[in-house]
């Protein structure tokens, strides 16, 4: 492949984009890391967000946020965020 397409630090290891997560110590990390998830989802940068909160799609540990997350996205019909918090439960 030419140089001319390969990026220089790709895979350097740091997250992509600032999600403005509180310290991981915070109590409310866990609904923070579900929401950054979910909404980086639905932009399509689902990698950026598992790499800057330390968890995968799908992590058990975060269910119930993904779920409280999933009753407010039915309560304001956001057809988008309730089909990608239906599909990280699953």
């Amino acid at each position: 492949m030419s140089r001319a397409f390969v990026t220089e630090d790709a895979g350097d290891g740091g997250p992509i984009r600032d999600f403005g997560l509180p310290p991981r110590d915070d109590p409310g990390y866990d609904a923070a890391a579900a929401g950054v998830l979910l909404e980086a989802a639905r932009e399509g940068d689902t990698g950026a967000a598992e790499q800057a909160t330390g968890y995968y799609w799908g992590e058990p540990r975060l269910r119930d946020e993904v779920g409280r997350i999933l009753e407010r996205a039915r309560g304001a019909r956001d057809e988008r965020l309730i089909q990608l918090a239906e599909r990280f439960l699953r």
